[in-house]
């Protein structure tokens, strides 16, 4: 018979996200049947005794469209010239066996808000290069125009093109600094 352990806690210490094995992501609704989204290449995640933070370089994000890119880099969307990054600072978390919630804030287009993601935490693990590691995966909703992220395109239904409700995702897997 074998025991498994389950994680009931966030890691005291630093832990850095891995960026070969971690994303950052979002996704939209678009005219009503279906979603796009895009990641962001060029991202840090922190988890500093419990507390995550990161921020996201939006120049890095990535489409499917070079045309589409440069509209969400332009003023309409996320203005990446004056506001070149998205945070997420966090002052509470709470686990409960593999769940975990981070409240905190984002900050987008020069706007700060009350966030919370929501998702799973793994760990820790020793890999084979002898580090400690921990997983998270996490989400959050937020609305885009609540950050000033209010283009849109009428649909001859009458209705609008994009949601204005917009899922962040992360996929973290955090290394144990030395």
């Amino acid at each position: 018979m074998s025991t498994t352990e389950i994680q009931t806690g966030l890691p005291t210490g630093t832990y850095s996200a891995d960026g070969v094995h971690s994303s950052v992501s979002f996704e939209v609704e678009y005219m009503g049947v279906g979603a796009f989204g895009g990641n962001v290449a060029d991202f840090d995640a922190t988890l500093v005794d419990g507390r995550l933070s990161g921020a996201a370089r939006i120049a890095t994000l990535e489409v499917k469209d070079e045309n589409l890119k440069g509209h969400l880099l332009s003023p309409e969307f996320f203005d990446a010239e004056q506001h070149p990054e998205v945070t997420f600072s966090t002052e509470q978390a709470r686990v409960e066996g593999t769940s975990v919630r981070f409240d905190g804030e984002i900050t987008l287009r020069g706007v700060t808000l009350p966030a919370t993601l929501t998702g799973t935490i793994t760990g820790p693990i020793a890999d084979p290069y002898g580090n400690e590691r921990y997983g998270l995966e996490l989400e959050t909703i937020l609305n885009r125009t609540a950050y000033g992220i209010t283009w849109n395109a009428d649909m001859p239904n009458g209705t609008k093109a994009l949601a204005d409700e917009v899922t962040l995702r992360a996929t973290l897997s955090l290394v144990k600094a030395a």
